[in-house]
């Protein structure tokens, strides 16, 4: 389908929304869409989900279709539902699932590489000073924090990468007490 080649070489979309607790930015569906609306001319783009479920486990299944009227063609991505995730309702999961499950199948349909985004974690600081005995005496007091709200691995996941190297075995002592 030469409409979809098309969309694929125009389509630029930038990641602009900022993670703050993880320090990283990251395109979400709606930058997807926001920018490939515009590039659509005479296709049409639908997004559909459907609920299914493999060994008691439910998940979403997102299917993005373009179509220029003759031909369509279609991508679906997964995504799992986690029921009792911590500080969501049931319906924010869902939603949640059904997000990044339409995400990734824009991103097989037009191509989109995500090799740096959020879930894989590479665009963060790489280059980073050494750390301070005062900053790793700070570091080490907030995995503390963390460790004691039940939050040590999220916190410890959204530290720079020599902040991990050096404070690698004490979060793992706190973990195993």
């Amino acid at each position: 389908m030469k409409e979809l080649i098309q969309i694929r070489e125009a389509l630029k979309v930038p990641k602009n929304q900022k993670n703050t607790f993880g320090n990283y930015k990251y395109r979400s569906c709606e930058d997807i869409l926001e920018a490939v609306k515009p590039l659509l001319a005479n296709c049409s783009l639908t997004l559909s989900d459907e609920t299914k479920e493999v060994c008691g486990i439910p998940y979403v299944e997102a299917t993005a279709t373009l179509s220029n009227g003759e031909h369509s063609v279609s991508v679906k991505a997964q995504a799992g539902v986690a029921i009792a995730k911590k500080g969501m309702d049931i319906s924010q999961s869902w939603g949640s699932s059904s997000s990044y499950a339409r995400k990734y199948a824009l991103n097989g349909l037009f191509l989109i590489d995500d090799t740096k985004d959020a879930d894989t974690q590479d665009n963060r600081q790489e280059n980073i000073e050494e750390i301070s005995d005062d900053d790793l005496q700070a570091l080490k007091d907030q995995l503390d924090k963390a460790h004691a709200k039940g939050h040590l691995k999220q916190f410890f996941h959204s530290m720079t990468p020599m902040a991990k190297e050096k404070l690698r075995d004490y979060a793992n002592d706190l973990r195993t007490s």
